[in-house]
């Protein structure tokens, strides 16, 4: 069931990552446009990468993490792979 959130972009669909909040007509998780940024790619090159987003959900994305850190942070660090299950060939790229 597809839910909306007070965020433009930003729904939850049971159907998709277990109602993660995602980019509306997505499957991309708020998490992934955060854990992009972190990296340091900036916000007006994150569509560069994942053509199907625009700049405007992008900066969605971060403001809703902006006010909901911890339920992200959550997301990130259930999704997390250890290092063990991380190839030696591309752990360090």
């Amino acid at each position: 069931m597809l839910q909306a959130t007070e965020y433009l972009y930003i729904v939850r669909d049971d159907q998709i990552l277990s109602g993660e909040p995602i980019i509306q007509g997505t499957r991309t998780p708020v998490r992934a446009i955060l854990e992009t940024w972190r990296m340091g790619v900036a916000p007006e090159e994150i569509p560069i990468g994942m053509p199907h987003l625009t700049l405007a959900q992008v900066f969605a994305a971060l403001t809703y993490y902006s006010d909901r850190q911890d339920e992200i942070n959550n997301y990130i660090e259930r999704n997390r792979i250890s290092d063990e299950l991380i190839d030696p060939l591309v752990r360090d790229l």
